[in-house]
């Protein structure tokens, strides 16, 4: 998919959420050259390396929102490597950046700067807390002061993060929509804009009923594990005779029933303490203890099977192997060799398509 072939993209942007963005318009077709700090080896991430990686090698992490880019090494502290940034300036349609604005403008590299090089720039800024915050911004601390750290984990346990780095991810979202919202109005008006996110408000605007449940119903949400506060039976996880993890998502009566005929328990569908879904959010947990001898009784995939041909909600728990045994999954993969030599896999950013 190549719709946007002949845009070009400078990449001001380091670690997972501002390349992710410099990674979706590479795979769409852009030219995209990712600007790395001479100073300090480049992008932090090139050193974010599992123990079985090799020492020269590009790391895993890194090559997960970099395919398909052209990478250059630069000091802004140097006139010369600044110039060599301003000389790009004119031909290109998008700035991703994720400094600090404060630095930026001691740099030279702040909107007001380079519009002035080319006023139809479109400059996409990303920050952690605000544009007025200077406290640096890991995704574990978003998670945590966003409320997802406290709402993840087992009842009565410690907060759990999230293991991928979600906040980056729904902030890379946020800022694609806002730069592709810019690309719309140039069209129309030929002017460059200046497209802002931060971290902090891509995470509170991910909140959704979470949110909702505090600010209408003075529900603070506590941890329920795979739970949900809102459905039941909903992310229970139980074991097949084969001893294998299955979840299920059950989000209407007439599903309830189905889950139930397939366990051969359809004495469940008619207890008047599990008629509605209003009742079984009520009475949780001895419905799951009721249900686990139905999980218990048939192997996996004969469970999986009969939920599928009546359509009840449900998957296998997967480890990365077992996800990329799905066949979808194979066909998402992105394979690049590094000028290291490294061979790079990575998972592509788009999940769309267009006719």
């Amino acid at each position: 998919m190549e719709l946007f072939k002949g845009l070009k993209v400078i990449e001001l942007a380091s670690v997972l959420a501002g390349p992710a963005v410099g990674a979706f318009f590479a795979e769409m077709g852009s030219e995209v050259i990712k600007i790395e700090n001479k100073k300090t080896s480049g992008d932090v991430t090139r050193k974010w390396k599992l123990p079985s990686e090799e020492p020269d090698s590009t790391s895993a992490y890194y090559a997960s929102v970099n395919w398909g880019k052209q990478v250059k090494f630069l000091d802004f502290s140097l006139s010369a490597d600044r110039q060599k940034l301003y000389d790009l300036i004119p031909e290109a349609d998008i700035v991703v950046s994720n400094f600090k604005p404060s630095s930026a403008i001691k740099m030279g590299m702040d909107y007001a700067t380079l519009k002035t090089i080319n006023p139809g720039l479109i400059y996409a800024q990303l920050t952690g807390f605000g544009e007025d915050s200077s406290l640096p911004a890991f995704d574990v601390v978003l998670q945590a002061e966003a409320g997802f750290l406290y709402m993840c984990g087992e009842p009565e346990g410690r907060p759990v993060k999230m293991p991928v780095a979600l906040i980056d991810i729904l902030a890379a979202h946020q800022l694609k929509e806002g730069i592709l919202l810019a690309l719309m109005k140039r069209m129309q008006t030929g002017e460059g804009s200046y497209v802002y996110t931060s971290l902090l408000e891509s995470a509170l605007a991910s909140l959704a009923n979470q949110a909702t449940n505090w600010l209408m119903a003075g529900h603070i949400p506590q941890p329920m594990g795979t739970g949900h506060p809102n459905i039941a039976p909903y992310g229970d996880i139980f074991y097949s005779s084969d001893e294998k993890p299955i979840v299920i998502a059950v989000g209407t009566d007439d599903q309830f029933r189905k889950l139930c005929n397939c366990l051969q328990l359809p004495h469940l569908a008619e207890d008047q303490r599990f008629k509605t879904n209003h009742l079984r959010v009520q009475n949780r947990l001895v419905l799951v203890e009721f249900l686990r001898p139905g999980f218990n009784r048939f192997p996996r995939e004969s469970l999986m099977n009969a939920f599928n041909d009546l359509g009840v909600p449900a998957g296998r728990v997967r480890n990365m192997e077992e996800v990329f045994e799905i066949p979808a999954a194979r066909e998402m993969i992105l394979e690049e060799v590094k000028k290291d030599g490294t061979h790079c896999k990575s998972v592509k950013t788009i999940a769309f398509s267009i006719e």
